[in-house]
């Protein structure tokens, strides 16, 4: 269970770390991508430098689930903006839900105080 949830923690980390680092070297297709989502090129750095933030917050075991919650806030923020941009549901406004399941769901896996906290309940 644990080997489980560093991988999907592993998966989230990469994906998430790697646009980061793309909005920090403010790469042409990315400024690009963020502009047509209604942002100014100028929101692509500081949008990347918080996405770094929350994603080192994730990383470091005792503020992972800090770092959890504050990826939440970030993945709400790009859900939001898929949806006012008109974007299709399973492809892009759906997307940030699939990477804020693997950062919980890994961090639950690989976290026992967390599942202690927020158990997991079958009806009988």
């Amino acid at each position: 269970m644990h080997a489980l949830g560093r991988a999907l923690s592993a998966l989230a980390v990469l994906f998430l770390g790697v646009d980061a680092l793309a909005k920090l070297l403010q790469l042409g297709p990315v400024v690009a991508g963020t502009a047509e989502l209604g942002y100014p090129p100028s929101a692509v750095l500081v949008i990347g430098i918080l996405e770094a933030l929350c994603v080192a917050a994730y990383v470091v075991p005792p503020t992972a689930v800090l770092g959890a919650l504050l990826l939440t806030g970030y993945l709400g923020g790009a859900i939001a903006t898929h949806l006012r941009a008109g974007n299709p549901l399973f492809s892009h406004i759906l997307f940030p839900v699939y990477v804020a399941l693997f950062v919980w769901g890994g961090l639950f896996l690989r976290e026992a105080r967390l599942r202690a906290l927020l158990p997991l309940r079958v009806a009988r």
